[in-house]
């Protein structure tokens, strides 16, 4: 059962990962949600098996959770932690090819740069041209990173995905005979969604939770008849531990939604990916003003306090 189970994140990890950097929440979920989606982003333009992104999108969250997110640029840790991901998997992937995807969708003119705002895409060649030393810049960043995460992670890049779990309950459940694409399909796209949860649902429950709540979700949504006993139990999954994650899945539409109108995303001049600049600058004017002191009524303040002493030390 070893391979159908993850390392979970404790609570004490989840309050350092909080203290680390001391972010304000909103904007430490803004940089989360923003690194999974261009890690997604890149895994389709690669032509990656899902499974593989999705790796990296648990590695990304694990690796965060040890290192403060300020440490290095979002966008190289998602492609550092993509690039590990695929070489030790199925499908590796040149770091040329990689380097060109992350140049063009951190550039106006693609369509994820357009996806975190209201600006529309352009085509402009310019804008995600590479030359040869930006490339061998590039690269020798992600190679460092790489191995960053791997001595963060202790070289544990184990990843168990819910999703072939998801399948299998399917299969041994009698509402899908409903149409059986309809529901599988809902079943991975909640699955493929939690990824991006800032809540961090993959480091916090084990594959099997995650399944049950899609297929419940999945259920729901399709409107396909579901046991009338507590059919969850079967799988080891406790009534308040589904409920929170059903909970969960649901509520990260609303939740992009808010951020993307009256939220960071939403409140930002330009498109794209969070930069580690764009992150100092918000800091900076969220930062409250210190009231400075007049300087003569600073010296007269510092004069009656002199005089008083004086008067107290002659009593």
């Amino acid at each position: 059962m070893a391979h159908m189970t993850n390392p979970l994140a404790t609570p004490d990890q989840i309050f350092h990962r909080n203290s680390l950097d001391s972010l304000p929440t909103e904007l430490r979920d803004a940089i989360f949600f923003s690194a999974q989606c261009l890690t997604q982003a890149a895994g389709i333009l690669l032509q990656l098996p899902q499974s593989v992104t999705a790796q990296a999108n648990v590695l990304l969250a694990r690796f965060w959770l040890i290192e403060p997110m300020m440490s290095h640029e979002f966008s190289e840790v998602s492609a550092a932690t993509l690039y590990l991901t695929a070489k030790i998997g199925p499908c590796p992937c040149t770091p040329r090819d990689l380097s060109n995807v992350y140049a063009y969708l951190l550039s106006p003119s693609s369509a994820f740069f357009s996806s975190l705002s209201n600006k529309s895409p352009k085509d402009i060649p310019d804008d995600y041209y590479q030359s040869e030393t930006a490339y061998q810049a590039f690269h020798s960043r992600i190679l460092s990173l790489e191995h960053l995460i791997l001595c963060s992670l202790s070289f544990d890049t184990t990843v168990s995905l819910p999703h072939p779990l998801a399948i299998t309950y399917l299969q041994s459940m009698d509402f899908l005979h409903f149409p059986k694409e309809k529901i599988a399909r809902r079943v991975v796209e909640y699955l493929n969604t939690a990824l991006l949860s800032p809540q961090m649902l993959y480091l916090t429950t084990q594959p099997n939770g995650l399944a049950v709540a899609a297929i419940y979700n999945a259920a729901k949504d399709v409107g396909a008849k579901m046991p009338e006993c507590e059919w969850w139990e079967v799988f080891d999954v406790d009534r308040e531990d589904l409920g929170f994650l059903v909970v969960g899945m649901r509520s990260l539409e609303g939740w992009v939604e808010d951020m993307k109108g009256d939220g960071v995303l939403g409140k930002r001049k330009r498109g794209g990916m969070v930069t580690r600049k764009e992150v100092r600058q918000i800091l900076e004017r969220d930062r409250p003003q210190q009231e400075v002191e007049d300087p003569e009524l600073a010296m007269a303040r510092r004069m009656d306090d002199k005089m008083r002493e004086i008067e107290g030390g002659a009593a």
